[in-house]
């Protein structure tokens, strides 16, 4: 038994994946440091050289050539410093430094370059600092543009661990959360335990006491893949046809979606009703439950007359966390998952993948808050849990007969293989469901601690409002749909214990009646008494 404070433990360790956060805050901040750091270096490696440039343009003395280069050099050495400042500004310091070192050197045959002695090296700071800035330049760009791919690499890193810690703590979560939410949800109507009278009614009837009545059409709806079970609620229809009781088996598309299935019983049960003249009591298992709380929750008007009451035996009305955890988007393998069971529903079985999706605790919680059913209806929600021991995982004490379409194989031309591949072709087959099921409720156990027959746990089988009927023995899902290689005599089986069911049912129906009529008369006294 894994509790939910195990999941929490084991998803704490992960926890230390927070850090790049802070490591992600502390780059950029050296980042930004280190882009300030390095323009204000370089702002002052610029001023630096325009300032060597502007010294050697002040003094530096161009002499053109002439006649006599002597007299030439001392009159300009006599020259005024203000007339010489005036001329240098006037037209070398318009000129960048290359210009002037050019004319300097086309001018070595005719002119002389006289400086200033007492600075003569600072020349030299130009032309060494000129190509090392450029280099500078060029190499910190590259280094800049290295760290930013650096660090888009480790964002990029960030995101993919965030996205496998989620989807690990989702997977170790599973639907642990979500089990049981009807109880938690407030606003819903508390249930009501019924199962004694139930056992006091199963005990009655395999003693040959029946005291079903014969004013009521019993509908039987069955769940998922109902379509390929040819066994499905057979044997309760002629258990009740022996009795002389109208009994009907809900011919839907079981791998339909809920809304749709609603509407096909809506008007099943129209029809059923106009014509028998008859209110109609439905048992819906499984999937066939939460079809018919669907027909009677959208529907409610117009079928609140005509149904006498409902019966959800091992239905899942809040979910199943079977259904939750293989289509859960955000785990380990979801998109995969959903892609073997598109392939499973819709190719090989021919139904609806919305069937499936239907089932999951996020589509029931939206639809249940949306739809709510009628209160004048009574309602039954039997639930059952599933041996787990190990007798029944090694045997195959109960099978399920089913049918399955053949897969497409090649046709050779042959008259046998045109027989096997027509459409429509369907093979039968037989499946261990007790072990089936003892497997689920195992896991079921062991991961979230929750008691299940198979595929539904005990808690989410419980309608709001409801009497809840807990059978005395161990029932898997399929105990409706199996046959048995060892049929113990000295327990009921599954038309005894519908017959069960629908009695009690008829049962709450008479109280609700009574009820209701009570709570007229009383109004009406009350009325006349403030006359």
């Amino acid at each position: 038994m894994v509790p939910h404070a195990t999941v929490d433990d084991i998803c704490h360790p992960l926890e230390f994946l927070d850090l790049p956060w802070i490591m992600d805050d502390i780059f950029t901040s050296l980042l930004t440091l280190t882009a300030y750091i390095s323009r204000k270096f370089i702002n002052f490696l610029e001023n630096l050289v325009l300032q060597d440039m502007y010294r050697f343009s002040d003094d530096s003395i161009v002499i053109t050539s002439g006649p006599n280069p002597r007299s030439s050099s001392q009159s300009l050495n006599r020259s005024s410093p203000m007339s010489w400042t005036e001329t240098s500004n006037s037209g070398v310091s318009r000129r960048g430094s290359s210009e002037l070192m050019e004319e300097c050197l086309l001018n070595t045959d005719s002119g002389i370059i006289k400086t200033n002695h007492s600075k003569r090296g600072v020349p030299f700071i130009n032309q060494g600092l000129t190509f090392p800035l450029l280099g500078f330049r060029l190499a910190w760009i590259w280094a800049l543009a290295s760290w930013r791919c650096a660090l888009y690499y480790l964002r990029y890193t960030q995101a993919q661990v965030y996205s496998i810690k989620s989807r690990i703590q989702k997977t170790l979560r599973g639907s642990s959360e979500d089990i049981g939410w009807l109880q938690h949800t407030p606003g819903m109507a508390p249930v009501e335990n019924g199962t004694a009278r139930f056992l006091e009614l199963l005990e009655a009837i395999r003693n040959g006491e029946h005291t079903l009545p014969y004013s009521f059409v019993y509908l039987l709806v069955p769940g998922l893949f109902s379509n390929h079970g040819p066994l499905y609620f057979v044997a309760t229809k002629r258990f009740f046809s022996k009795m002389g009781l109208a009994c009907h088996i809900a011919k839907i598309h079981s791998e339909a979606s809920v809304e749709h299935n609603a509407w096909e019983l809506k008007q099943y049960i129209e029809e059923l009703y106009w014509g028998s003249g008859k209110r109609v009591m439905l048992l819906g298992h499984s999937k066939g439950g939460v079809d018919s709380a669907a027909a009677l929750s959208i529907y409610s008007s117009e079928l609140e007359d005509k149904v006498a009451g409902l019966a959800l035996v091992q239905s899942p009305y809040g979910g199943t966390p079977i259904a939750s955890d293989i289509l859960r988007e955000g785990q380990i393998a979801d998109k995969e998952t959903r892609r073997i069971m598109e392939l499973l529903i819709c190719k090989v079985i021919k139904g609806d993948m919305r069937a499936l999706e239907d089932l999951t605790y996020e589509k029931r919680k939206e639809f249940i808050l949306k739809h709510k059913l009628p209160e004048g209806i009574p309602l039954i929600s039997f639930h059952s849990e599933a041996r787990v021991v190990p007798g029944v995982l090694a045997t195959m004490t109960h099978i399920a007969h089913a049918e399955l379409p053949w897969l497409p194989i090649p046709k050779f031309g042959s008259e046998e293989f045109d027989d096997i591949c027509r459409p429509g072709h369907q093979v039968p087959i037989v499946i261990p469901s007790s072990a089936v099921m003892a497997v689920c409720a195992l896991h079921l156990l062991l991961r979230y601690g929750e008691k299940s027959d198979g595929l539904v746990t005990c808690r989410d089988a419980e309608v709001p409002g409801s009497t809840v009927v807990i059978p005395d023995q161990k029932l898997d899902h399929a105990w409706m749909v199996y046959s048995s290689w060892k049929k113990n005599p000295n327990e009921p089986d599954a038309c005894q214990m519908c017959e069960a069911i629908l009695t009690l049912l008829v049962e709450l129906g008479k109280r609700k009646q009574e009820d209701r009529e009570e709570a007229l008369v009383h109004n009406t006294q009350q009325s006349f008494s403030f006359y």
